[in-house]
């Protein structure tokens, strides 16, 4: 899995590794003010990433200190990568954080998120990927319905997934289709409800109050529900992804993080400034439009794919 992971992970991270690549320079046979000049610029890079700025500031303190020590010899810049990516993985967790699973069917599974992040698509995705890892019944909760068309698209991707779902009309009361969502998923022995709520945004405090009242719904119909409370954003955000994650923890007390349109960025570094500033793991990501481009993540599959072993050389050429 390790080695899926890491070829799409790496196509995915191309933006990303482009922009670190072009900050590396030839730091290690430099002359000292030249050397710091160069540092700059490395750090430069690693912050555009948004990793986050104390993040990117002890990279590169690390890396000055291990090249004062004399801990790295040589002129080519590509030496820098091992030692980059021994801190990164220092500083991430040691590996990768499991979905939770209720003890008894079926485990519920809460999505949310603000407009635009993907929130939808990425439910349609977890619901095929849930299935093929061996949740045999997955069922969809139309719970977005304050925007137009959204359970017409969500129904889209249940097809697609191969996957029942329930719904009410249009404007209906989200909390009652979570309701009979819940229902229905205890009489047909489902193993997992997803609940697809409506995109809010983070600001909109009667909206996140809604999301409070779904939550009540859920561990009334299933002790323990919702199991998971996953928070889909954008990777393409940077910073404010973090924000984001910030405010709705608050409310929903999150247990995992679904970082969606990976592959459209070159702020990867987000991830890092998720769990170091948040301490929200990141469990999914998506890395593609089609329904198959979703994976568990890997924390240190996750390094060797923002700094592979050819970076400085794709840099080059």
């Amino acid at each position: 899995m390790v080695f899926g992971f890491l070829g799409k992970l790496a196509s995915g991270l191309a933006r990303t590794t482009g922009a670190l690549a072009s900050g590396l320079g030839s730091i290690v046979g430099l002359g000292r003010k030249q050397r710091q000049e160069a540092f700059q610029t490395l750090e430069e890079a690693l912050v555009a990433t948004d990793m986050g700025v104390k993040t990117a500031m002890r990279l590169r303190e690390e890396i000055e200190a291990r090249i004062e020590r004399g801990e790295v010899k040589g002129n080519d810049p590509a030496v820098l990568l091992a030692p980059i990516r021994e801190e990164l993985k220092r500083l991430m967790p040691k590996k990768a954080s499991a979905p939770i699973w209720a003890p008894e069917k079926p485990t519920v599974v809460m999505v949310v998120g603000v407009n635009g992040t993907g929130k939808t698509t990425s439910v349609g995705k977890l619901a095929k990927y849930l299935q093929e890892d061996g949740k045999k019944r997955v069922i969809l909760a139309a719970a977005d319905t304050f925007r137009a068309a959204a359970a017409e698209q969500l129904a889209v991707w249940a097809e697609r997934a191969g996957v029942d779902m329930i719904h009410h009309g249009d404007g209906a009361d989200p909390a009652a289709v979570v309701h009979d969502a819940a229902e229905a998923a205890v009489a047909r022995g489902a193993d997992i409800l997803l609940v697809d709520t409506a995109g809010r945004l983070h600001t909109r405090e009667n909206l996140m109050r809604e999301l409070g009242k779904i939550h009540r719904v859920t561990s009334r119909k299933v002790p323990g529900a919702p199991h998971e409370v996953l928070l889909v954003l954008d990777a393409t955000t940077g910073q404010n992804a973090v924000i984001q994650a910030k405010k709705f923890a608050d409310v929903v007390g999150l247990t995992g993080i679904f970082l969606s349109k990976l592959d459209g960025t070159a702020k990867g570094g987000v991830v890092l400034a998720i769990w170091n500033e948040i301490n929200i793991p990141v469990k999914y990501v998506g890395v593609g439009e089609g329904l198959d481009d979703i994976l568990p993540f890997d924390p240190e599959a996750f390094v060797d794919a923002l700094f592979p072993e050819d970076l400085v050389k794709k840099d080059t050429e």
